[in-house]
């Protein structure tokens, strides 16, 4: 199988992943809840990874890392932390739902969107910097949009949050692992991401890198303050209920070191050479409609496409018959669909990792062209 769904999950994964998960599934047990072997190794591999993470994205404080089941977790704890009732934000205009939902779960919360084309960061910034108006309580990012792979200009629109004292938080989903997600710099409250995509960690792994202590969305044990009725004040304990993920943290771990062995510039290189390859193979087809960005470094290893005279679906499952996976649909996001004009149909998603290969890309352009 040709695997092109990465944006969903990266299914191929250094060897060192899975090996960790194993070790730590035969080797440790619950951290903070014992002080032998097997407890004392769940601690500090735990330790470890929020060390890694915060060394990778800037983060200062490794407490300040809290280890989630995925994004949604994640930006569910950030939403309910940073959006109170009645206030107003700003989003992207390319949001997940994993944005959208926990927000309308808020009552009286008023949204602004930025409506700007596909592959303009200049006109998103000047339509963004318009919605940042003196009733504006907080904003919310996509750093890339899982759609159509545009990469939003955030440090600019961070620059102007700042400016404007107006909080924001980071939906780094397709953009952890592939592009710099600085915490420091960006002056984020939240920054959400999960460990199964870009960092090539196991599925129902995420982290939240928290600038602030948040509003808790569980409650329970920590192994700490037990005495104590509502959750600890102080992080990571706050925010993290229950018994850990214990071999999820192990293999994220071994994601992180793969990153930094393997190097972002390295990664981001080969992805936009992928994707470069996949558009200009498919633009070339009668009857697809592709969309790509013109410029570099706009656009990362996600692309879109249709034929318009056929569903996605069908396009999907015809190539998944030949061995080529993708997705179709709205991808769990409605607003940037609306943004680029799919709103109605959805499209063909194809998305690369870091271990997919031109060749691969040729295959599934003669796919396509058997299609056609």
């Amino acid at each position: 199988m040709i695997y092109l769904d990465s944006a969903a999950t990266t299914l191929q994964k250094p060897p060192s992943v899975p090996q960790a998960v194993a070790q730590a599934l035969a080797t440790m047990t619950s951290p903070g809840r014992g002080n032998y072997g097997p407890a004392a190794r769940a601690s500090q591999t735990l330790l470890a990874c929020r060390e890694a993470a915060a060394e990778r994205f800037r983060v200062g404080q490794p407490e300040r890392v809290v280890l989630t089941f995925n994004a949604t977790h994640g930006l569910n704890i950030a939403v309910r932390s940073l959006i109170k009732p009645g206030q107003t934000v700003v989003l992207s205009g390319y949001e997940h739902n994993a944005v959208t939902r926990p927000l309308a779960m808020i009552p009286g919360v008023r949204v602004k969107l930025v409506k700007a084309p596909l592959f303009r960061p200049d006109l998103f910034l000047e339509e963004f910097e318009r919605q940042l108006t003196g009733e504006v309580d907080a904003a919310i990012f996509t750093h890339v949009s899982n759609v159509f792979g545009y990469a939003l200009p955030m440090e600019q629109a961070a620059a102007l949050c700042r400016r404007n004292g107006v909080p924001f938080l980071v939906d780094a989903s397709q953009s952890a692992g592939v592009l710099p997600v600085p915490m420091d710099g960006w002056g984020a409250e939240f920054i959400a991401m999960p460990g199964h995509k870009g960092l090539y960690g196991p599925q129902g792994t995420g982290l939240l890198l928290c600038r602030e202590s948040g509003t808790p969305l569980l409650a329970g044990g920590t192994g700490s303050l037990s005495r104590q009725a509502e959750m600890p004040p102080f992080l990571p304990d706050r925010l993290e209920a229950g018994t850990h993920n214990v071999p999820g943290a192990a293999g994220l771990l071994a994601g992180l070191r793969f990153l930094r062995k393997r190097g972002l510039e390295s990664i981001r290189r080969q992805e936009a050479a992928l994707i470069r390859q996949a558009a200009e193979g498919l633009s070339r087809l009668p009857e697809v409609q592709v969309y790509a960005a013109q410029g570099a470094g706009v656009q990362t290893g996600v692309l879109s496409f249709r034929m318009p005279q056929k569903d996605p679906g069908w396009v999907a499952e015809a190539l998944s018959r030949r061995g080529i996976a993708v997705r179709a649909g709205l991808h769990c996001a409605p607003l940037a669909h609306a943004a680029g004009g799919t709103e109605q149909t959805g499209t063909v998603r194809v998305s690369v990792s870091a271990f997919n290969t031109s060749r691969e890309i040729t295959a599934f352009l003669a796919a396509m062209q058997a299609l056609v």
